[in-house]
């Protein structure tokens, strides 16, 4: 699907995680792929929107990983991982990945899999965003 603009963006991040349902067996996982300036933390800001989370949300590329709380929502907690700074999956699982990728009350959202290919659910919902002119296309797999 094309999106032109933030706020279309965002409408289809919201819709997007209003259609996505609980993973009773784990975490639901959604990885987002795409060059630098595609869209994944925009996305993320949308899916985090429809959730009701009010703070603003940036990509935690320094500190890997942030946690909000959910109220009212299928999930308790919005897990947002950005695994740029990665050099190996092992680093991931130091911060807890073993723990939060099983409990079915997360919704973990993975900026940058690549870098921790192995550690990725085969039930991860895919997402990818590319840059196209000042659209983003966005792509939606399993």
């Amino acid at each position: 699907m094309e999106v032109r603009g933030l706020e279309a963006m965002y409408a289809e991040a919201v819709h997007f995680v209003a259609t996505l349902a609980r993973n009773e067996d784990g975490a639901t996982v959604v990885v987002l792929s795409g060059d630098l300036g595609a869209g994944k933390t925009t996305f993320t800001q949308g899916i985090a929107r429809g959730l009701g989370i009010e703070e603003n949300v940036t990509s935690p590329t320094f500190v890997l990983e942030k946690i909000y709380e959910l109220e009212h929502q299928k999930w308790l907690h919005l897990i947002h991982i950005d695994a740029y700074r990665l050099k190996d999956a092992r680093e991931l699982e130091v911060l807890g990945w073993n723990e939060i990728v099983f409990d079915p009350s997360n919704l973990i959202v993975v900026e940058w899999p690549e870098h921790i290919a192995t550690l990725i659910p085969a039930r991860a919902i895919r997402v990818t965003l590319e840059g196209v002119g000042d659209s983003r296309e966005v792509k939606l797999y399993g």
